[in-house]
């Protein structure tokens, strides 16, 4: 059916709020008009769970078959499962409507069971991310509450999910509103210039006939839009992650190194040249990112053939990655071909050259070593920490971390705040050149219009359903 008969009405719907699969517990969550009446047709002690206050639980037992006075008193009223529902009324639940959570057992069929006898009273299964829209259109979140509850979702990392919580709590959408609130204010003086001539308006002090009104109310909007764009890379890294390839000469202890940052054995180390000849991964955190670290071949001239391929497979990864982690034999110091590579890398990919930490490895086999240097010690431990925080940074610079309060991580919020900036950008432009204001209002209304959009003041059908269409059933 098509999804576009469903949004935006208050029908009861069902769907399931936890993990599929085989699970000790599983959470069915129920929302919509005549929703609480619906669920206590097929509930043990519907009087018990129709009087329950908002925000209370009820212990009894979905039923398969339809409840009457018979068949209870003589048992033959057949089980599915018992359950804790918890109750909330509208307006006080999460998407406003009246809601109930089902908390059952978590086998595949109790939880097929439960969702059949609902379909069966007259539930319908939810569209993705029914819930989290009906919480907006009801005003009990606003959009970027709303996107950030997916992010909350798909965290990896603490970091990460400390970032979608403040932004769930309202801190994006309290400084969007602000930034908007100026533009309203800069707008509306210009609209006054416009509608009376500059004899009947008084200005502002410091401000000149015909430039634009509250001008330097409108370059802050601009600053702090600029750094909320600054911010995106560094959000989406913590959201997404990146990948970081360890690369060197073979023996150099890269695989050493792998396992050391991992905190396992995962790649086989030893003293024979050519032990890793194709890539390994595995999942870390560093400084609440989330990284794929990546350990490569040896890189070195080689005419074995598997060798080879291991070697270019090396080679194209650290083009690829985010970071790359070359690693030296400190005991035997730099080679020429440690230089060709470098050099190599460098001069091919200049922009990425701040993405390579250099590291010498075996620090505890050398006696004197440079401060200029990077020593660590894989078999160890030593100096670890400084090249956590080296690439902690390395991948910080590269992404343009911002030092904004609420950081933005949606790639529309991104578009949309971009879209501000350049008609924002655009109007002070004008206003340099003293350009007329009635060419410069409407700029200065798509960047109101645009942060009105990211809040989800201004939306539209199509907008909203293909936003809430990415979310997850029971969402």
């Amino acid at each position: 059916m098509n999804s576009t008969e469903y949004y935006g009405d208050d029908s009861p719907i069902a769907a399931l709020a936890t993990g599929a699969g085989e699970n000790a517990l599983a959470v069915i969550r129920t929302s919509g008009k005549n929703c609480l009446q619906l669920l206590a047709s097929v509930f043990s002690n519907p009087k018990k769970l129709l009087s329950a206050p908002g925000n209370s639980v009820v212990l009894g037992w979905i039923l398969l078959n339809p409840l009457n006075s018979s068949n209870l008193l003589n048992g033959t009223a057949e089980r599915i499962d018992q359950v804790l529902v918890s109750v909330f009324h509208a307006p006080k639940s999460f998407t406003g409507e009246d809601c109930a959570d089902i908390s059952c057992h978590g086998g595949s069929a109790t939880v097929n069971g439960i969702l059949s006898r609902l379909r069966a009273a007259g539930f319908r299964d939810s569209l993705r991310g029914e819930f989290t829209f009906r919480a907006f259109m009801n005003g009990k979140i606003d959009l970027t509450q709303a996107e950030s509850i997916m992010e909350i979702v798909s965290s990896k990392t603490e970091k990460s999910l400390r970032n979608a919580v403040r932004r769930l709590s309202g801190v994006l959408e309290k400084e969007i509103r602000s930034i908007k609130e100026q533009l309203v204010e800069v707008l509306a003086a210009v609209e006054i210039f416009l509608d009376y001539s500059e004899d009947e308006v008084s200005v502002d002090e410091g401000e000149k006939p015909g430039a634009l009104p509250k001008k330097p109310m409108a370059a802050d909007c601009l600053r702090r839009l600029r750094e909320f764009a600054e911010s995106f890379c560094m959000e989406r890294l913590y959201q997404d992650g990146a990948s970081v390839v360890i690369a060197g000469r073979p023996n150099a202890g890269k695989s050493s190194l792998f396992n050391r940052l991992l905190k396992q054995d995962r790649s086989i180390v030893a003293d024979a040249p050519g032990t890793t000849r194709d890539y390994i991964e595995a999942s870390i955190a560093v400084q609440g990112i989330p990284i794929r670290l990546i350990d490569t071949a040896g890189l070195h001239e080689t005419e074995d053939a598997v060798e080879k391929i291991g070697v270019e497979r090396a080679q194209d990864l650290a083009k690829s990655a985010d970071a790359m982690v070359y690693v030296i034999d400190g005991a035997e110091g730099q080679t020429a071909e440690d230089e060709i590579f470098l050099a190599h890398f460098h001069h091919t990919h200049v922009r990425d050259a701040g993405k390579v930490i250099t590291v010498f490895n075996k620090a505890d086999l050398v006696a004197k070593k440079s401060a200029e240097r990077l020593f660590i010690s894989a078999k160890t431990g030593q100096g670890l920490d400084n090249l956590v925080q080296a690439l902690a940074k390395a991948l910080c610079v590269s992404s343009g971390a911002s030092q904004t309060t609420a950081g933005i991580a949606s790639v529309r919020q991104k578009a949309l705040i971009d879209k501000a900036i350049d008609s924002l950008s655009s109007a002070l432009a004008l206003s340099e050149k003293k350009e007329p204001l009635d060419i410069i209002a409407p700029l200065v209304r798509i960047a109101v219009d645009a942060l009105g959009e990211i809040t989800g003041q201004v939306s539209t059908a199509d907008m909203l359903e293909t936003m809430f269409g990415k979310f997850c059933v029971g969402k």
